[in-house]
């Protein structure tokens, strides 16, 4: 009989359920993708249902369900730390016990309620449910690991090494020193969401000048060689408030903290780039303090700071390890899959084999897939109009709609697990237009002007566009583009957001103010043929292989999941057409939205 193993993850943020099957990854999805709540932290009912369907299985043919920490390990936490800062903290203290009185105490019974599994639920903790996302995919055999987040029951950072089907983490940092914890103290004193905006950051710090990096290194963290750190803690209030941070904090940076949606200044974008340079300096001396002591060749990454994609770049370029492996879904939704992959070869004591060349995670393509007839029917069904194609054709007329600088809405095949569009639910558009870069942010996506978009290029182009000599397919890092490709030359800059004005390259849809990229490279070989074949197509129709990729949603929501979802959030934004399986739809011709609908200019 195969051995079916589920992971849940749950309760803090982007909740997400992961199904193995002996071992290989069948299906992996976050719950906010079917109830439509960005970063839903809730019991992932639907992605256990979507996991359990894939597999054409019920939840009594599992053999074993795991979360991905330990909640009694956290809850020592929580009272330690209360007790230590008593009596302050008593209001933050009233907010979170009913929580875990009522709801976080009781995961086996919760489970087995909603799921109606009666066998024995596993635990494994935060971090190791991380580092087994992360090394277990990945295609080496021995390998350094790095993990690094806001918190997981005490730990905040952890190294080790992974060899076969084992590992072990040997060295931690823990609560409250966190590196994921400054930068998200930052973000909120910037007047961005913890949790969810920390990539707004990483966006803005270009912008900027590391003003406050001495600041920061002088006053709230003591970072040694090793990349070993400790906050101080005097400028924070996470440890008993409801606040990250506090008056003294507020003092040391001249004023309070900007408020959410209020204009932007020239103080967020040194805010900003001061702690995006304090972060990679950390995370530069400790993967470099990792290689010291364990002399390993390979280095495989996961947790929230795995996805400062500026960071890993850096340490692709910089560091003495010659390969990097960042799990896709690198945050709390990738420790399901962890926790489920750590039973397999830990618990069950299983042979990993691992080839050295591609890793297992399938191109991180493990989400729902609809067929041509069921995106028919829903066509049909909802009087929406439509044209049929063949693939090829297809293909040439969606690569012949970019070269003339339309804006497309991208649906094939699997759904992506992460935070990262990959080409399944993308939209897409020219990386030669100058404007598109602000049509796209202000007209599709209604976000912040300055937010910066990602190319997907060719994976045998890349080097002609990018300082990259190794693939990335899971948009996790950043590179420079070449300088034969640039425009600017160095003193002819502006200031602030007046940069985002120059045209900076050959491709300036996607090139940031400071001519770096998040890379997408897309491999023949890879899991996503169609994209490939897109990308095929317009390099042949343009010369050129690279085009713009950005998430297929808007600000305030999730990416899209189902045919419905992408119909709805293409006709309530500015794309001109949608691409969805065999199927193309352009929007002058579709039927008018009804009128009162709910308009997408939710904020994030």
């Amino acid at each position: 009989m195969p051995v079916y193993i589920l992971g849940i993850s749950c309760f803090y943020h982007d909740s997400a359920a992961a199904l193995i099957k002996d071992g290989d990854i069948v299906a992996a999805a976050q719950e906010e993708r079917f109830s439509r709540k960005k970063h839903d932290f809730d019991f992932p009912a639907n992605a256990v249902d979507y996991c359990l369907r894939s597999a054409g299985i019920k939840s009594s043919d599992l053999s074993f369900v795991v979360f991905y920490d330990k909640p009694l390990l956290k809850l020592e936490r929580i009272l330690f730390t209360y007790l230590f800062y008593a009596p302050a903290g008593l209001r933050s203290f009233y907010k979170a016990i009913p929580l875990w009185l009522k709801e976080r105490l009781w995961i086996p019974h919760l489970i087995s309620d909603k799921m109606s599994f009666h066998k024995d639920i596993l635990f494994t903790e935060h971090h190791e449910s991380h580092a087994a996302s992360a090394f277990y995919p990945s295609p080496f055999e021995e390998a350094a690991i790095l993990t690094m987040d806001g918190v997981g029951e005490w730990a905040t950072t952890s190294f080790g090494v992974g060899k076969d089907n084992d590992f072990d983490l040997s060295h931690e940092i823990r609560f409250p020193h966190s590196l994921g914890l400054l930068y998200s103290a930052v973000t909120c004193y910037a007047g961005f969401k913890v949790n969810s905006a920390e990539y707004k950051v990483m966006g803005l710090a270009p912008y900027g000048e590391p003003e406050y990096k001495d600041l920061i290194l002088k006053e709230l963290i003591d970072l040694k060689d090793d990349g070993s750190f400790r906050l101080n803690m005097k400028y924070f209030n996470y440890c008993a408030g409801l606040t990250m941070t506090n008056k003294k904090f507020n003092k040391l940076f001249g004023g309070p903290p900007r408020k959410v949606e209020t204009k932007i200044t020239q103080k967020e974008m040194n805010l900003a780039r001061s702690v995006q340079a304090v972060t990679e300096e950390v995370m530069l001396k400790v993967t470099r303090h990792i290689h010291k002591i364990t002399g390993q060749k390979n280095l495989c990454l996961a947790g929230g700071v795995a996805l400062n994609c500026v960071g890993n770049g850096r340490i692709l370029r910089e560091s003495p390890f010659e390969r990097v492996w960042v799990q896709p879904a690198a945050g709390d939704a990738g420790g399901a899959l962890g926790a489920a992959l750590r039973i397999w070869y830990k618990y069950l004591g299983n042979e990993r084999v691992a080839d050295g060349v591609k890793d297992v995670q399938k191109g991180s393509l493990l989400g729902p897939e609809y067929s041509d007839a069921y995106i028919e029917d829903y066509l049909k069904n909802s009087g929406i109009p439509y044209q049929k194609y063949d693939r090829k054709e297809l293909l040439k007329t969606t690569a012949s709609f970019i070269a003339a600088g339309k804006v497309i809405g991208w649906f094939q095949g699997r759904m992506e697990f992460g935070p990262r569009a990959l080409g399944a639910r993308s939209i897409i558009g020219d990386a030669r237009s100058p404007e598109m870069q602000s049509r796209m942010n202000l007209k599709i996506k209604f976000r912040e002007s300055f937010r910066p978009f990602a190319p997907s290029v060719l994976a045998e182009k890349a080097g002609d566009y990018f300082d990259i000599n190794s693939e990335s397919p899971y948009m996790l890092m950043v590179a420079n583009v070449r300088g034969d490709k640039l425009k600017v030359n160095a003193g002819e800059e502006s200031k602030g957001f007046d940069r985002l004005k120059t045209i900076r390259s050959e491709i300036p849809a996607v090139t940031h103010v400071d001519n770096s990229a998040r890379v997408q490279t897309v491999s023949r070989d890879g899991s996503n043929e169609m994209y490939y074949g897109l990308l095929s197509e317009l390099y042949e129709h343009t010369g050129c292989p690279v085009t713009i990729n950005t998430s297929f949603n808007v600000r305030g929501e999730p990416i899209v999941c189902s045919p419905e979802d992408a119909y709805r959030c293409f006709m309530r934004t500015g794309m001109d057409h949608l691409v969805m399986g065999s199927f193309i739809l352009d929007k002058k011709v579709q039927p008018q939205q009804k009128h009162g609908e709910k308009e997408y200019f939710e904020l994030d």
